[in-house]
């Protein structure tokens, strides 16, 4: 054999040998399997972890062939409290949580927009102006996350053990649970007095007299067995914007999906956005016909529009001081109100 032959022959070996070594490192890569530990507040047989995470989680194992699954954590079972969960799957302690922005007050101020009194049309609609309005106006909020989902729950409803609400004057006196800054807010303004508790807190509290009643959507109920404890739910008119939202945040810490092979990254870039946002609000709803059908029981209530028109007069000076809040953050607060409805109106109209 001469030297140039060899030479050749040296060559298809190494080729042949970087081919087999960059093979194996492919198959590694597309072989890697990943478990996501997902951690959120609610038990497991509540709507949120039946009809929505576990539906997520159980799309994202079928569509990675299985090699990227869900360890779900309900019920604070990884430890913590519910404000907790926010640095929990920033710091890497968990991979994906699901909680409300308004467990922590302050720290996502643009969004507390979604928590101002009437500002809710429709929860898919308005989870998609939501996501929207993220992208647009507050992304440093999330920052040090990976957000994959921005949703609202349904209309809030009163659930009070001794007695309906139909006026404004049926406020003074009542302790009633919210669950956050804004709605705490706005039922002061309306002559209760707020307390704030996480949803996990609510039954004992209604339980021991600690709290006249809860403001919760329907879908909640099952979770606190809210039925059982009161005897009273009090509607807003279904025609007019919810008395109060809030706004919640499915997200996967940062450096986790950063890590993912590609392919995995577009398995969970699937389900995330603004689509899935609208999903979940769309989910949400129809939660809250089933947890209703619970209540068939006790008495219930709707608060006419024309009563409401006194609740929107004392939720006004709330959405001004925010507004001015805003401005003194360095932020155009009118500018990010506008926003905020014009989304949701866009939304909404879309949506009919």
């Amino acid at each position: 054999m001469n030297t140039r032959t060899s030479h050749r022959s040296l060559l298809r070996w190494v080729a042949a040998a970087a081919t087999v070594l960059l093979g194996s490192a492919a198959g590694s890569a597309s072989a890697q399997e990943v478990t996501l530990k997902v951690h959120h507040f609610l038990p497991a047989g509540s709507y949120a972890n039946t009809m929505f995470i576990q539906p997520w989680c159980d799309k994202i194992a079928k569509e990675s062939n299985n090699r990227m699954k869900c360890q779900i954590y309900p019920s604070m079972q990884l430890g913590g409290t519910p404000p907790q969960l926010i640095d929990q799957v920033r710091d890497g302690v968990v991979d994906v949580i699901w909680t409300l922005t308004g467990y922590t007050p302050g720290r996502f101020p643009r969004v507390e927009v979604f928590e101002l009194p009437f500002m809710m049309q429709n929860p898919e609609a308005t989870s998609k102006a939501l996501w929207d309005y993220v992208q647009q106006y507050a992304p440093q909020e999330f920052k040090d996350m990976h957000p994959i989902a921005f949703h609202v729950h349904g209309d809030g409803v009163f659930h009070l053990r001794d007695k309906p609400i139909r006026t404004l004057a049926d406020f003074k006196g009542l302790k009633l649970r919210a669950p956050t800054r804004q709605t705490n807010k706005f039922l002061a303004a309306l002559g209760a007095t707020p307390v704030a508790m996480p949803v996990p807190a609510v039954g004992e509290a209604i339980a021991k007299g600690v709290i006249d009643g809860a403001v919760v959507p329907y879908e909640v109920v099952p979770s606190v067995k809210v039925q059982e404890l009161v005897k009273f739910h009090s509607e807003t008119d279904p025609a007019e914007p919810a008395f109060y939202t809030s706004t919640f945040v499915f997200a996967m810490n940062k450096a986790k999906y950063q890590a993912l092979p590609a392919d995995l990254k577009k398995v969970i870039d699937a389900h995330s956005g603004q689509a899935f946002s609208g999903q979940i609000g769309k989910v949400f709803l129809a939660a809250d016909a089933e947890g209703k059908k619970l209540t068939a029981r006790n008495t219930t209530n709707v608060i006419p529009a024309s009563e409401l028109v006194n609740w929107k007069k004392a939720g006004q000076p709330l959405i001004d001081t925010w507004v001015a809040d805003m401005n003194g953050k360095g932020a155009n607060g009118q500018q990010l109100l506008d926003g905020a409805r014009a989304l949701i109106a866009k939304h909404s109209a879309a949506a009919r």
